[in-house]
């Protein structure tokens, strides 16, 4: 591998409570003590998740054989022999499923029940580390039984899920294969509206699942991304605002549980302006910047001072980030207050952060930063923050001064070093992303409970008058539908294809999910 790839295996495994300990990259003591490790290209993507518990739960029955009547239903696991080969089989298909996963996933021992008491006391048991059964996630494998069973095994507290497993052909055929129907799960019809943070709203026939593992994959990764979006924290230097949306702080807050901290100019200039005196973090600065400059396919065209500068400041805010063990960052003001008293843009510095698995935002703005975090813990790699454009002819241009270049999570796109441009100042990467790379993009509607998510294949990276990372994407989906939702505002972007996780995990929180 080149020194600047990895294997995303290797990313998973830390989570926000390390952020504290150093794991991104600082000692315990003060920006003061200027003990912060330095910049490097080839370290780990950072994982700041916290792992997924899941519990899994094998239900049966062994029914008594009775003469000349019907005394056992349809399936497979109709003796303990029976139930004891299919926990087995559940286990190693788990562990196979636990292997594949990009996100942290812990699968918790199977337990078997063949009561609804039994079931009922999956929810109350202590593990072996002492402590209640504290599962995100329960996946019921209804072999056989009755609904009363079912319904028992079914998560208890409304802001954890339940998924359902059934087998038509990976192995013994479940009687719930052919029994499970809405008078036990939730339909469209259900008003799902009234679903929140608090209340996914119950069982929903999407939970279910029959045979194949990827599809139950996707659903965890979707379940892994509400958990984490749930409850997020982020650093707001300057404040939070939304853009033509003045509610949007308010609403990210009580919607969605997250925490904005926020931090004035007035506490942070003299951190600024110190570390910029401290001439031996200067020269570690210097040296990072070369390191920068020596990644295939960077080209500086910028003053090298504006990129130094740009370091040291990615070094402020990621002591802000460890000193409120913050995963996430925003800058508002981040054209104007900030650059004479940093004598460069926030630009590079975000960027850097995202390439290390962090989140960091300009512009502080709440009405698409809820969607950003989302879309980061479920797709697991750096998401770009961009203005849109009038959609024409399938195509929408996305563009912004403040691109990560490692939007796949492995590696760094070709990148030119330039000025910001509206301030022609600073330094911002032009970032290149591939011709024909697949991106997902979400459009939320200013604060409301509604976003719009669409796929799209990059045609070009052209060099228009604009923000400096530009592409020009087209639309796969009904593009028409784009016109009226053309609010001057700002999207998301990731690599790849979550439509399905994000419609998934939005329905549990009372988002409304329009797929173009």
């Amino acid at each position: 591998m080149c020194c600047n790839c990895m294997n995303r295996r290797e990313f998973v495994g830390l989570t926000t409570a390390s952020i504290a300990g150093g794991v991104l990259g600082f000692s315990a003591s003060t920006l003061a003590d200027r003990k912060i490790e330095g910049w490097n290209p080839n370290k780990s993507l950072i994982v700041t998740g916290k792992k997924l518990h899941v519990q899994p739960v094998l239900m049966y029955r062994t029914p008594k054989r009775r003469q000349a009547t019907s005394w056992k239903s349809w399936g497979g696991v109709q003796t303990e022999q029976a139930a004891s080969q299919e926990a087995k089989r559940i286990s190693k298909e788990l562990n196979s499923l636990s292997a594949k996963a990009d996100f942290p996933l812990e699968i918790l021992p199977l337990v078997k029940v063949k009561t609804a008491e039994e079931a009922l006391q999956v929810h109350k048991r202590v593990l072996p580390k002492g402590g209640p059964n504290d599962y995100d996630v329960i996946i019921v494998y209804p072999a056989t039984g009755s609904g009363g069973m079912l319904k028992a095994c079914f998560a208890k507290e409304k802001d954890k899920d339940t998924l359902i497993f059934v087998r038509h052909r990976s192995g013994p055929t479940y009687y719930w294969y052919e029994a499970l129907s809405v008078k036990y799960l939730k339909t469209d019809e259900d008003e799902s509206s009234q679903n929140s943070r608090l209340n996914h709203g119950g069982v929903y026939i999407y939970d279910v699942v029959v045979d194949d593992y990827q599809e139950l994959l996707w659903r965890l990764r979707a379940l892994y991304g509400i958990k984490n979006f749930i409850g997020t924290r982020i650093v707001a230097l300057g404040g939070a605002w939304g853009k033509y949306s003045p509610q949007a702080p308010r609403v990210a807050r009580e919607k969605y549980k997250i925490e904005i901290i926020e931090v004035s100019y007035n506490d942070v200039a003299p951190h600024i302006k110190s570390i910029k005196k401290d001439s031996d973090f200067v020269s570690k600065a210097e040296k990072w910047v070369e390191n920068y400059l020596s990644l295939p396919n960077t080209t500086l065209m910028t003053d090298k001072k504006f990129m130094v500068n740009a370091f040291l400041l990615y070094c402020v805010f990621k002591e802000l980030m460890r000193e409120y063990n913050a995963p996430a960052f925003t800058i508002r003001n981040c054209m104007t207050t900030i650059l004479p008293i940093a004598e460069t843009t926030p630009c590079l510095s975000l960027s850097l952060l995202n390439d290390e698995g962090m989140l960091a935002f300009c512009e502080s703005d709440f009405v698409v930063i809820p969607s950003g975090i989302l879309l980061h813990y479920i797709s697991g790699k750096p998401v770009f923050l961009h203005n849109s454009t009038f959609p024409h002819n399938a195509v929408v241009t996305c563009a912004h001064c403040s691109a990560p270049r490692r939007m796949d999570g492995t590696h760094y796109e070709p990148a030119k070093i330039m000025t910001h441009y509206e301030s022609e100042y600073g330094a911002a990467p032009k970032v290149e992303i591939p011709k024909g790379q697949e991106v997902t993009f979400i459009n939320p509607e200013y604060s409301t409970p509604r976003w719009l998510g669409f796929k799209g294949i990059v045609k070009s990276n052209p060099s228009y008058e604009i923000c400096r990372s530009q592409q020009d994407v087209e639309i796969r989906g009904d593009w028409r539908k784009l016109l009226e939702e053309a609010r001057d505002s700002h999207w998301m972007m990731a690599y790849g294809d979550y439509l399905k996780e994000l419609g998934y995990a939005s329905r549990k929180i009372g988002i409304k999910w329009v797929d173009i």
